[in-house]
């Protein structure tokens, strides 16, 4: 089923719409599976630096309120098993999740981080941060020195969109521990690949464990037909 660009990530699709595992791989599009069995169309985008590498790819402000309340749903889900007093949010993307994880566990209010400085801000209380989609323009993450009695000494449960390399997830443990705040958990829309495993695991191996994707999706490799298969762990 090919999909114009703009159809992306705006449709549940039910269980069993798409091939999850095609012999020939994958074309245009990767189906990823929520926990109910439902499917997300995600397109597949080439990595930077090369043609035989590729991932697929979420851009929740992109996505339709309907595919942004399953993910919203099924995260709330996982994040309930830790029982958070506070929800913090990553931004940009992980911002509009964890206002629905939050209001699905009942709180009252989610806790952003910010990477636009405001002059009240602790430049103590900031970490340096990229990403995959975004790997030559580096930020820095701050938390708001004010918001801090929010969070110290509270079971808290981080939120963002996607982790992949893991080194936009590094950079808000870091900055959390900071802080003095160790979440009990995080938890995303998409696991991408395995990569991130090793780098969170260098600044906590017990951490990997709990971290928590509503859906999940290989890094893919480009085969001699020009289509795309999952690269082996």
């Amino acid at each position: 089923m090919p999909l114009a660009p703009h159809e992306f990530w705006q449709t549940v699709y039910p269980a069993g719409t798409f091939e999850t595992n095609p012999q020939d791989g994958f074309a245009d599009l990767y189906p990823a599976t929520l926990p109910d069995g439902r499917q997300i169309a995600l397109p597949i985008r080439v990595l930077p630096g090369g043609e035989d590498k590729a991932v697929a790819s979420l851009i929740v402000n992109q996505a339709s309120f309907a595919v942004e309340d399953a993910l919203a749903d099924a995260m709330a889900a996982l994040a309930s098993a830790y029982a958070p007093e506070a929800v913090i949010g990553v931004p940009t993307l992980g911002l509009p999740l964890a206002n629905g994880v939050a209001r699905r566990l009942g709180h009252a209010r989610m806790v952003a981080l910010g990477t636009s400085r405001k002059f009240w801000y602790d430049d103590a209380l900031s970490e340096p941060m990229s990403s995959i989609t975004s790997p030559a323009h580096a930020k820095r993450i701050y938390v708001d020195p004010r918001i801090l009695p929010l969070l110290q000494g509270r079971r808290v449960v981080v939120v963002d969109d996607v982790v992949s390399s893991g080194t936009s997830m590094l950079a808000v443990l870091r900055l959390l521990r900071k802080a003095g705040i160790e979440p009990v958990a995080a938890v995303v829309a998409m696991l991408q690949g395995n990569n991130w495993r090793a780098a969170l695991g260098q600044h906590d191996a017990s951490v990997v464990a709990h971290i928590h994707g509503a859906i999940a999706s290989p890094r893919l490799k480009r085969t001699a037909q020009g289509t795309w298969l999952a690269e082996k762990a």
